[in-house]
């Protein structure tokens, strides 16, 4: 036997134990196009300017479900305005959120989730997040805006 082979054979007997003792993960429906950090505590931040802006989900509320909350700051991140939280949902958590900036304008997207529907949604803000307009449902078909939560006020 020559010494290449013995090295196949070795590689062989070192391999084949490796490939039946393999287990295969599988990722819940719900977790498979999360962030890679689904529960790691991050907290997403955006920064144009002296302004950094920073949201981040918790259950720490009154009626213990998620609730998404942002702060602003103005001054390059030395000081932050109040907290605010832009979920304010009392059936739904609210998670998974992102967060972009340019210039005055902050966009804070997330998900609202139930037993029977998770639904991606946003808040725009343009005043460097001092306001935010209203809950916009990126899911629904056709144009979306103030109008929508107009309706959902009329029903």
């Amino acid at each position: 036997m020559n010494k290449q082979n013995l090295v196949r054979g070795i590689v062989i007997l070192v391999i084949i134990p490796l490939l039946t003792t393999m287990t295969i993960a599988v990722t819940p429906p719900r977790d498979a196009f999360a962030p890679s950090c689904f529960r790691c505590g991050r907290a997403p931040v955006a920064i144009t300017g002296d302004n950094v802006y920073v949201a981040w989900w918790t259950n720490n509320t009154a009626n213990k479900n998620e609730e998404v909350n942002f702060r602003a700051s103005t001054d390059g991140g030395q000081t932050f305005g109040e907290k605010i939280n832009l979920s304010n949902t009392t059936d739904k958590d609210s998670s998974r959120v992102e967060i972009d900036a340019d210039a005055d304008s902050v966009v804070v997207t997330w998900w609202e989730s139930n037993q029977t529907s998770e639904t991606p949604v946003m808040k725009v803000s343009n005043d460097n997040g001092a306001t935010f307009g209203p809950v916009l449902t990126l899911a629904t078909n056709g144009t979306i805006g103030a109008l929508e939560q107009e309706e959902e006020e009329d029903e």
